[in-house]
């Protein structure tokens, strides 16, 4: 199993990372906002969040999301995923703000970002790929963090040894690119100890 971890981060400002996994690009940059825009950014996102607990459908059986969410974008592009479809909120000044720079360094235009608060270490989000039939077939996915670290897991479809953890920290972006929700399953496991609140921003396009 290859793990990552990184250490001393503001001695890679900008730095961009390219893991190495096959079959999909994905590029993590530490530190993509620096520590005074991120404790900025994180406490203008909890206040400003209209956040939300909805129930999702796993294995035909309904629960409640272990985090709270938030969708902005578009107007009329609602998101759909495990049973559940959200309405985004019109963006604001701070997502856009953040959108910006994601979309200038990613060339990207994202449409919608789904916003994601961990609260504490049980918090959490299991196996999944972000390959909703309205993000196309080959979806790029942006994921910006603020807040508490927290362990993410990446592992191949097919190729066992294919797995990586990476701790994404505070004011890092983590760009999933071409081949990355087609080969790739991902997630944000439980914590075994305690872990204050994290957000998570994934920006996405919807077609």
């Amino acid at each position: 199993m290859l793990i990552i971890a990184f250490f001393m981060l503001d001695l890679f400002p900008k730095e961009k990372i390219i893991l190495p996994l096959p079959d999909a690009v994905f590029e993590f940059y530490p530190n993509f906002f620096n520590k005074e825009e991120a404790d900025l950014l994180f406490d203008k996102l909890m206040n400003e969040t209209p956040w939300q607990q909805d129930d999702i459908t796993i294995f035909g059986k309904k629960i409640a999301q272990p985090r709270l969410t938030c969708l902005f974008g578009n107007e009329g592009k609602p998101y759909s995923y495990s049973g559940l479809t959200m309405q985004p909120h019109p963006w604001n000044p701070t997502m856009m703000f953040i959108k910006e720079k994601v979309d200038k360094i990613s060339k990207q235009n994202f449409t919608t970002v789904l916003a994601n608060l961990y609260r504490n270490e049980k918090d959490s989000n299991g196996w999944h790929a972000d390959n909703e039939k309205e993000l196309g077939r080959n979806a790029i996915i942006a994921s910006v963090s603020f807040g508490e670290e927290r362990k993410f897991q990446l592992k191949h479809n097919t190729i066992s040894e294919a797995k990586i953890n990476l701790n994404l920290n505070h004011g890092s972006l983590l760009l999933m690119k071409e081949g990355s929700q087609i080969h790739y399953k991902h997630q944000i496991p439980k914590a075994t100890q305690l872990k204050n609140a994290r957000i998570n921003l994934t920006f996405r396009t919807i077609l």
